[in-house]
């Protein structure tokens, strides 16, 4: 059924447009979701899903039984929220809501989840089973998936295979990663609170500076990823933020370093932990002062299952081509649906949307970010092939 699918999705572009650039101008912040949530409900409802709101406080559930025999369950997860960014692009469907803006492509996802919608309800006489679409508050930083976790979105009916997508300026247009194993990274944090003696710029000598013992923290920091990681293992240590002092003549008492820490394997994600209290407090005592150091656990790694990748990956070769998908990237980026993965087995899967001559290329969490929306259609196409052939029973041909 992909090329009835393919097809589907295509006569179903404009709309799509017409849904992502609706959202765009109109985005929301995590658990803020009001109004893109009524839009979908409304848009499930008419297509004669069950739908469910207040999932996860702003989330959206959407169930369709298939017109075949099946005890199966495919969710489809698409997430929906926009981040605190004020928009530079000067094009019509530029957001209209100050400092707020779909910089991550959370718009499209939603698009793409509603073409899903469409098409499977078209088709929903000729498969088995359930498809469960999963629309999500709060993906950036908040714990979206957690909280419709909580709320029971993997019950009633339990899910047996999780799939999702993020539409990506890392890849062109036409090219899709595919992935089996870990595909993206845990992203925790660190807060570092270094305590020194405030003093006079002056006199130096009668204080213990705490910007200085931050910086040598931060230049500290960087040799546990060189000195503690064997050549070939991965972990991101970045201190994205250093506050302290109010006046260039007054020595600080304090210094509170902000740092993201990014790792796949979990043995790595506790020697960063460990080593970064090790250094940073023993680096503010050969100083003379203390640090505190508190580290807060925040995403798991997103793991692919190998069966679910490989009905992906077949779907997105009918579409794309095998040629155009790319089997070994992963990125050291963080995403919530690893919260889903721990628990169903699924694939989370990256689709191009890139187009360097139309200059559609700055990266996430940019205020230039966009998109070429022909992604659009190709999300839908593999993401209905995918499910369908999930709910066939293909995935026991792979596993």
């Amino acid at each position: 059924m992909t090329a009835p699918f393919l097809s589907d999705a295509n006569e179903l572009h404009e709309k799509l447009v017409t849904i992502r650039r609706d959202l765009h101008a109109h985005p929301e912040l995590g658990f803020q979701e009001i109004r893109t949530a009524r839009v979908v409900a409304e848009e499930l409802s008419t297509l004669g899903y069950e739908v469910v709101t207040g999932v996860g406080k702003t989330g959206v559930v959407g169930l369709l039984n298939g017109g075949q025999p099946g005890d199966q369950t495919v969710l489809l997860r698409f997430d929906m929220d926009a981040l605190p960014i004020e928009e530079a692009n000067d094009v019509p469907y530029r957001s209209q809501t100050p400092g707020v803006m779909h910089a991550c492509g959370h718009d499209a996802h939603v698009a793409v989840g509603l073409g899903v919608a469409n098409i499977l309800a078209k088709h929903r006489a000729s498969f088995p089973g359930t498809i469960k679409l999963m629309f999500q508050p709060a993906e950036e930083g908040l714990g979206g998936a957690i909280a419709m976790i909580d709320d029971g979105v993997l019950k009633e009916p339990d899910v047996d295979v999780a799939l999702g997508l993020h539409v990506t300026s890392l890849l062109p247009l036409g090219k899709a990663v595919v992935r089996s194993g870990a595909m993206m990274a845990a992203a925790d944090e660190a807060t570092i609170v270094v305590h020194g003696r405030g003093g006079h710029a002056a006199h130096p000598e009668q204080a213990t500076d705490a910007v200085l013992i931050g910086s040598h923290i931060v230049v500290a920091l960087q040799t546990i990823i060189s000195r503690n990681l064997h050549p070939e293992e991965v972990g991101v240590i970045t201190v994205g933020s250093i506050q302290a002092g109010q006046a260039n003549n007054v020595i600080a008492e304090t210094a509170t370093l902000r740092c993201s820490i990014r790792s796949f394997e979990q043995e790595i994600r506790e020697l960063l932990h460990r080593r970064i209290r090790e250094v940073a407090i023993g680096v503010a005592a050969a100083f003379g002062a203390t640090a505190d150091v508190d580290i807060h656990i925040g995403v798991d790694p997103t793991v692919n299952a190998p069966a679910p990748t490989a009905v992906i990956y077949e779907a997105a070769a009918e579409v794309l081509g095998t040629e155009h998908i790319d089997t070994t990237f992963r990125t050291t980026g963080g995403e919530d649906f690893s919260a889903i993965l721990l628990r169903v087995p699924g694939n989370f899967f990256f689709l191009g949307g890139r187009n360097d001559a139309r200059q559609l290329n700055f990266p996430h969490h940019n205020p230039h970010f966009d998109i070429d929306e022909a992604c659009l259609s190709q999300g839908v196409a593999i993401l209905c092939a995918a499910a369908v052939r999930c709910l066939n029973g293909e995935l026991a041909k792979h596993q």
